[in-house]
């Protein structure tokens, strides 16, 4: 097991190599009340996701963990700090990158299709590709013959495939996700971050993951990041190292050293709340 307190690393062959995708430079942000009283939420933060990697965030709560996600996506602008992506500053949203939130957030007078569809229509893609992409995303998420249901029909899990379809069809380089297995029961979360790793790894895209769930951040990703109380900064990071397949995320929770990195980071997020 690897452990690296305080400010996360920058990683072997900075400045040689692949650019990574994502490069967060001693970022800063508050919120201003009524009142005008100034509420720091994230300190000084810095941290790298390199291409194909899965980084899971956990934190205790209201610590600034979607905060951050929306700061690093272009919906907030930081207060200090750079944010690069595949080594330049961007104004505004990143191109080629999927932001999925906990809520499904789907059009109800849609079908699966209709919502899976919805942001290839926006990009101007031919209505017969855009469908023939989307049945085929559907049915690799175990969604086939659920094209044509109305959301109201569907249970929770399918519905938040059909959010993930949604995102993972046009095809983003990124994925960065809010605790968006949070609301499912266990047996759909196992399938749907089965499904998601799988796609992920398999399209050697780069996710970043916020979850509550340390056993869910463990078994997804290559690394962990834990986070203090705000205003945030990096506690620790954990170099997840339970063997070179990790498409299987059952698999994963069974390896020999998955509950010594579970405790370890409990133990880091115990620290952290006293």
């Amino acid at each position: 097991m690897t452990e690296v307190s305080g400010t996360m690393q920058m990683g072997p062959g900075a400045g040689a190599g692949p650019v990574p995708p994502l490069v967060v430079e001693h970022v800063a942000k508050s919120y201003e009340l009524d009142g005008g009283r100034v509420v720091p939420v994230i300190g000084d933060l810095s941290l790298t996701l390199r291409e194909g990697e899965i980084v899971s965030i956990v934190g205790p709560s209201g610590c600034g963990k979607t905060t951050l996600l929306n700061t690093l996506c272009g919906l907030l602008a930081p207060d200090a700090g750079r944010i690069r992506w595949h080594g330049r500053e961007v104004a505004g949203q990143p191109q080629n990158v999927g932001y999925m939130l906990q809520k499904d957030l789907l059009l109800p007078w849609r079908t699966a299709l209709g919502n899976t569809m919805l942001g290839l229509e926006i990009r101007g893609v031919p209505a017969a590709q855009a469908e023939d992409r989307c049945r085929a995303m559907l049915d690799q998420l175990g969604l086939h013959g659920f094209a044509d249901h109305y959301p109201s029909t569907l249970s929770g899990g399918m519905r938040q495939r059909v959010a993930l379809a949604r995102t993972l069809v046009n095809e983003p380089e990124v994925l960065l996700l809010d605790e968006p297995f949070a609301a499912l029961d266990f047996q759909s979360k196992l399938l749907i971050e089965n499904d998601t790793v799988d796609l992920v790894r398999k399209g050697r895209r780069s996710l970043l993951l916020i979850t509550h769930d340390i056993e869910e951040a463990v078994s997804l990703a290559d690394r962990v990041i834990v986070l203090t109380k705000r205003p945030t900064q990096i506690k620790a990071v954990y170099d997840i190292a339970l063997g070179d397949e990790r498409r299987d995320v059952i698999s994963v929770r069974q390896a020999p050293g998955f509950s010594d990195y579970v405790r370890s980071i409990w133990t880091d997020l115990d620290v952290v709340l006293q």
